[in-house]
C-alpha cells in the first residue's frame, strides 16, 4: 500500500489505535471524523479491510459499545471515498465539547447514620464512571478507608505510572489521545466532580477557613472510575469521549456522569446521546449537566429523554461579607476570604474615574483609573479577569477594599471567591442601591464586615443564572432539563494547594456550574441504584423528578437569580430529595425499545433511528413526543384536543390507593381518564389516559407558555408530573 501502518490493541474494550504512517503525516488537510457503518461480524477487520481497503486512513479508535463505527483522520479524498462504501452510514467531524461539597450532602438531606444513606448503604457496591479531565489519585477524598473491594463484574484498568489505584478509585484511564501521559487531572475539574459524586469523608476540608466541616461525595461508598477525555484547558474531543463511554460499559459502571456539552443537535447527531443511549440499554444510568448558556431559554445541552439533564441551583451556605454603609443600610455580599483583622470603621467609597462614554466603563477599575483611591474602598463591576485579577490593581492602588457588583443577568446569586484585598461581592440589585447612595451622598462611607460561614439561607436553592433554561430544541416534546441540583459555591476537591496572599489552603476549592449539579445527580443515582438495584434507569429517573421539591427553605416557591419565581423550563420537575426519591410510590418506567416510536415520530429516517439504536429498525409505527412514558409533560396546544398515554408502575406498598390531583395551566383544561389506583400488589401497572385542551378563557396574559401540574396521591406518597404547556 505504500505506507506502513501499526496497530496498536487497548485493552478489553477491543478499541484499536493505529499510529504511524508516513504518508498520513505529510496529510496537513486530514482532521478527525466520526463514522456510522452498519454491524458488522468481525468490527475491526470491517473497518480495516472493508470500508478502509483501498484509502489511506489512520483510525483512531474502533467502537464496539456506543456504536457500530469507528473515529479516523480522514482527508478530504479520503471521505469521499468511504460514502461510496458498501455498510457506509454517515460521516461528519469530530466537535469539540466542553466542560460545564462540605455542606450539599447535608442540604439534601443526606447524614451520617441516619436516613437515606444508611438505608442505601452509602452506595457501596455501585461504580460511577466519571467522563473528565481526569483525576488526582492521591486525594485524601480518595482514599479508600473503610471501602470494599470492587464488584467480581469490574473489568477496567489503571493506567497511573507513579501510583495504583484502591479500593475507591478501582480505575483510571486516559482517553486523550493526542495530549499523552496520564489519567492524572492537570486542571482540577475531574478530581472536583469526582469527590462530589463519591468522594470518601475528609475532616477539616475548607476554602482559607471558609466552609469549614467533613467534606463527603454524595455517594461517599461507591467506586469511582475515571475516564480522562479532556485536556488541561477542558476541551475534550468527541472521538475521545465515545471511545470512552465504550470502555467504560465494557468494564462495568453503573452509573456515569458527563460534565460535559456542547451544542443542542439531532440525537442521531449527538455522540453523547447516542453513547447514553447504549449505555442506558444496558442498564448504566447517564447523568449530564445541562450547560451553562442560562440565563437564557432554548440553551440546553444533552437533552435525550434517556439522560437525566440536571441544572444547577444554590445551596443555603454563604461566606458571608456584608457591605454596611454610613447611613445603616447593609448589603449582604459573599468573599472566601475573610480577614480576621480587618476592621468596621467606616472608609470613603468610590468607584473609578469615568474613561469612556460607557456608565458601566466607571466600574472597570483598571489600574489608569484607580487615582486617589487610597485608604478607601473601590466598586468595581465584574468581567474580564479573575477576582484575584481584578483586585490586584486596586491593592496596588492603595485601597483599603473592594466591592464587586453582580451584573444583571447574575441578579442575587453570587460567587464566592477569593481575593488579594479585603473584598466582597454584592447582587445586581444591592449594587445599583449602592452606586445611588455614592450619587446622592455628599461624603458617602462604608465598611465590609466579614461574618464568616453562614447556613441557613431562606432563598435556597435559588436557580444559578447560569443554568440553561429549557424549552429543549431536540425535542420540545419532553421537558427539560429534568432537575435541579447543587451547583453554585461547592467546595470539593482540587488537585493543588491554592494560595491567596495570607495561606495554602488544604486542597479544596470551591467553583460553580452545572458542572458541579450532575455529579450530585450522579451520586444520587449511585444510592437509589444501591438500594434498589432491580430498577431501571428509567425507573431511576422517574423517582428522582417525581419526588422532587418545589418551595425552598422560607416555604416559598422555588425563585430564579432575580428571585422572582422559577418557570418550569428552568427547574423542570424541581430540586432533587434524595430521601424522598428513595420512596417514590409510583414509577414512569421506559424499555429501550420503548424509545423506537418515540424516535420515529420526530421524523428521524430509519437509518438514523437504527444508527441511535444500533440494529435496523423500520418506523412503521410513529409517536407524538409527548406520548413517551415520561415523568412529565411538554406539549404544543392549538385548537385540536390532544391526548397521551402514561403507565405507572407501583413500587410502593401493595394494597394501596391513589387520588389523582390536577392543576392545570392558565387556559388549558386538562382531564385525567380516570380518578384512582387501587394496587393490590407490588410492580402492578396501571395506564391512564390525560387530555389537553383550550379553554375560552385563554391564558389571561401576553405570554403564549402556561405550566401546571398533575399528581397521584396516596396516604404515604405524592407522585407529581409537571405540565408545560405552549398555546399556539
Amino acid at each position: 500500500m505504500g505506507f506502513l501502518i501499526i496497530i496498536l490493541f487497548i485493552v478489553s474494550s477491543h478499541l484499536s489505535i493505529i499510529l504511524a504512517s508516513d504518508h498520513l503525516s505529510q496529510q496537513s488537510n486530514s482532521e478527525i471524523y466520526i463514522v456510522h457503518v452498519e454491524s458488522p461480524e468481525n468490527l475491526h477487520d470491517w473497518h480495516q479491510y472493508s470500508l478502509l481497503s483501498d484509502v489511506p486512513s489512520r483510525i483512531i479508535y474502533s467502537y464496539r459499545n456506543v456504536f457500530n463505527g469507528f473515529a479516523a483522520k480522514l482527508s478530504p479524498d479520503e471521505v469521499k471515498a468511504l460514502e461510496t462504501k458498501d455498510g457506509f452510514i454517515s460521516i461528519r467531524p469530530q466537535r469539540v465539547l466542553r466542560v460545564q461539597t462540605t455542606h450539599s450532602p447535608s442540604f439534601l438531606g443526606l447524614h451520617q447514620n441516619l436516613g437515606f444513606w444508611n438505608t442505601s448503604n452509602y452506595g457501596e457496591g455501585v461504580i460511577i464512571g466519571m467522563l473528565d479531565t481526569g483525576i488526582y489519585p492521591e486525594h485524601p477524598s480518595f482514599d479508600d478507608e473503610g471501602m470494599p473491594p470492587p464488584p467480581a463484574k469490574w473489568k477496567g484498568k489503571c493506567e497511573f505510572n507513579f501510583t495504583a489505584c484502591n479500593n475507591k478509585l478501582i480505575g483510571a484511564r486516559d482517553f486523550s489521545v493526542f495530549e499523552g501521559g496520564t489519567p492524572l487531572d492537570q486542571n482540577g475539574h475531574g478530581t472536583h466532580t469526582s469527590s462530589t459524586a463519591a468522594g470518601n469523608f475528609v475532616d477539616g476540608a475548607n476554602v482559607f477557613g471558609s466552609a469549614n466541616g467533613t467534606a463527603a461525595g454524595i455517594a461517599p461508598r461507591a467506586h469511582l472510575a475515571m475516564y480522562k477525555v479532556c485536556n488541561p484547558s477542558g476541551a475534550c474531543s468527541e472521538s475521545d469521549m465515545l471511545a470512552a463511554m465504550d470502555a467504560a460499559i465494557e468494564d462495568g459502571v453503573d452509573v456515569i456522569s458527563i460534565s460535559i456539552g456542547g451544542i443542542s443537535s439531532p440525537f442521531w447527531d449527538d455522540n453523547i446521546a447516542l453513547g447514553a443511549f447504549s449505555s442506558m440499554a444496558k442498564g448504566i444510568f447517564v447523568s449530564c449537566s445541562a450547560g451553562n448558556g442560562g440565563p437564557y431559554n432554548g440553551t440546553l445541552a444533552n437533552e435525550a429523554p434517556w439522560i437525566l439533564t440536571v441544572g444547577a441551583g444554590t445551596i443555603d451556605r454563604q461566606m458571608k461579607a456584608t457591605v454596611a454603609l454610613g447611613n445603616g443600610v447593609e448589603y449582604d455580599g459573599e468573599s472566601t476570604y475573610q480577614p480576621n483583622d480587618f476592621p468596621p470603621t467606616l472608609l470613603p467609597i468610590v468607584y473609578p474615574a469615568l474613561l469612556n462614554s460607557s456608565y458601566y466603563g466607571a466600574f472597570v477599575c483598571s489600574p489608569e483609573s484607580l487615582t486617589n483611591v487610597e485608604g478607601k474602598l473601590v466598586l468595581c463591576a465584574t468581567g474580564g479577569a479573575t477576582a484575584i485579577a481584578k483586585g490586584q490593581p486596586v491593592k496596588d492602588a492603595g485601597a483599603a477594599g473592594m466591592i464587586l457588583m453582580n451584573d444583571e443577568l447574575e441578579g442575587y446569586t453570587i460567587p464566592a471567591h477569593d481575593y488579594v484585598l479585603p473584598a466582597t461581592r454584592i447582587s445586581y440589585a444591592d449594587a445599583q442601591n449602592l452606586i445611588a447612595y455614592i450619587n446622592t451622598t455628599s461624603t458617602p462611607m462604608a465598611s465590609i464586615l466579614f461574618k464568616g460561614t453562614v447556613i441557613g439561607d431562606k432563598h435556597a436553592p435559588t436557580v444559578a443564572f447560569f443554568s440553561s433554561r429549557g424549552p429543549s430544541r431536540a425535542n420540545p416534546g419532553i421537558l427539560k432539563p429534568d432537575i435541579i441540583g447543587p451547583g453554585f459555591n461547592i467546595l470539593a476537591a482540587w488537585p493543588t494547594s491554592i494560595e491567596n496572599n495570607t495561606h495554602t489552603n488544604l486542597t479544596f476549592n470551591m467553583i460553580s456550574g452545572t458542572s458541579m449539579a450532575c455529579p450530585h445527580l450522579a451520586g444520587v443515582a449511585a444510592l437509589l441504584k444501591s438500594a434498589h438495584p432491580d430498577w431501571s434507569p428509567a425507573a431511576i429517573k422517574s423517582a428522582i423528578m417525581t419526588t422532587a421539591d418545589l418551595v425552598n427553605l422560607g416555604n416559598n416557591p422555588i425563585e430564579d437569580e432575580r428571585h422572582l419565581p422559577a418557570n418550569i423550563f428552568a427547574i423542570g420537575a424541581g430540586h432533587v430529595n434524595p430521601s424522598r426519591a428513595n420512596d417514590p410510590g409510583l414509577i414512569y418506567d421506559i424499555q429501550p425499545q420503548d424509545y423506537v416510536p418515540y424516535l420515529c415520530g420526530l421524523n428521524y429516517t430509519d437509518q438514523q433511528v437504527s444508527a441511535i439504536l444500533q440494529k435496523k429498525v423500520h418506523c412503521a409505527i410513529s409517536l407524538p413526543e409527548a406520548e413517551l412514558n415520561y415523568p412529565s409533560f411538554s406539549i404544543k396546544l392549538g385548537s385540536k384536543t390532544q391526548e397521551y398515554t402514561r403507565t405507572v408502575t407501583n413500587v410502593g406498598e401493595a394494597n394501596s390507593i391513589y387520588n389523582v390531583e390536577i392543576s392545570p395551566p392558565e387556559g388549558v383544561e386538562v382531564t385525567v381518564s380516570r380518578s384512582s389506583f387501587n394496587f393490590s400488589e407490588v410492580n402492578e401497572r396501571i395506564a391512564y389516559q390525560v387530555t389537553f385542551t383550550r379553554s375560552a378563557s385563554g391564558t389571561g396574559s401576553n405570554t403564549n407558555f402556561a405550566q401546571g401540574y398533575l399528581k397521584w396521591s396516596s396516604d404515604m406518597h405524592s407522585v407529581r408530573s409537571p405540565i408545560a404547556v405552549v398555546l399556539e
